[in-house]
């Protein structure tokens, strides 16, 4: 699975144009991640980008500010451990509360907070936390197999490296910086695939998530998949 995480500071062409062509390649979700926006601004900028996922029928996911969510009808949010533990109560309207970890540690806790699915990094170097060493693959396969839950890896992924990240247990790759750059923007999702066996034939919403049960599954594979 491919999700894309936007950051328009990267982005050296018109943000929405953007965007409209990454979900015309049908990734399975967009979170939407502008943190350095006011409230007032995120929404506004969220205004604009709902209809062209939902035009594409790509999840838009609101990260951090989850008023916008509710305000925008957005059954899935993407937090920080912080605003996990800080929103607990208000995180139980959405359907999906997905959760960045940076350590197994951290993976259990939100685990056992009722976290739908995680985010792990950062897996390699990456510009955006130049500051910071990476975590490696080892990290991930301790996030993958500290919880039954989905896990996505994030950090200096490019198309190379999604096979082994899969591998080491990731359900799939969040993508920012290629994402924001690529000069293929429409084709990354099908380029980012072909270098992973694991199929592409589900969204995040054919993953069927209990919030009082330890397990979740997926459906059978669609009569139009053929792996």
């Amino acid at each position: 699975m491919v999700i894309y995480v936007t950051n328009r500071n990267l982005c050296r062409d018109d943000f929405l144009k953007r965007i409209e062509y990454l979900a015309s390649g049908k990734p399975h979700a967009i979170i939407l991640r502008e943190k350095d926006l006011s409230t007032e601004d995120y929404q506004a900028l969220a205004e604009k980008v709902k209809p062209i996922t939902d035009s594409a029928g790509v999840q838009l996911i609101v990260n951090k500010f989850i008023e916008t969510a509710k305000n925008l009808g957005i059954a899935t949010v993407h937090v920080s451990m912080g605003d996990l533990v800080k929103y607990q109560d208000a995180l139980q309207c959405f359907s999906q509360v997905w959760v960045s970890v940076h350590s197994a540690k951290e993976a259990q806790e939100a685990y056992n907070s009722g976290a739908s699915a995680l985010i792990a990094g950062h897996i390699y170097e990456t510009d955006c936390k130049k500051d910071l060493s990476p975590r490696g693959l080892n990290f991930l396969r301790e996030v993958c197999s500290s919880v039954s839950i989905p896990v996505f890896g994030i950090g200096g992924i490019t198309r190379d490296r999604v096979k082994e990240v899969t591998e080491a247990g990731a359900e799939g790759v969040c993508i920012m910086s290629e994402a924001m750059t690529s000069l293929s923007p429409s084709s990354l999702t099908s380029q980012m695939l072909s270098f992973t066996l694991k199929d592409s034939c589900y969204t995040v919403n054919d993953y069927n998530y209990n919030k009082n049960s330890s397990k979740y599954h997926k459906p059978p594979l669609p009569k139009q998949c053929h792996l």
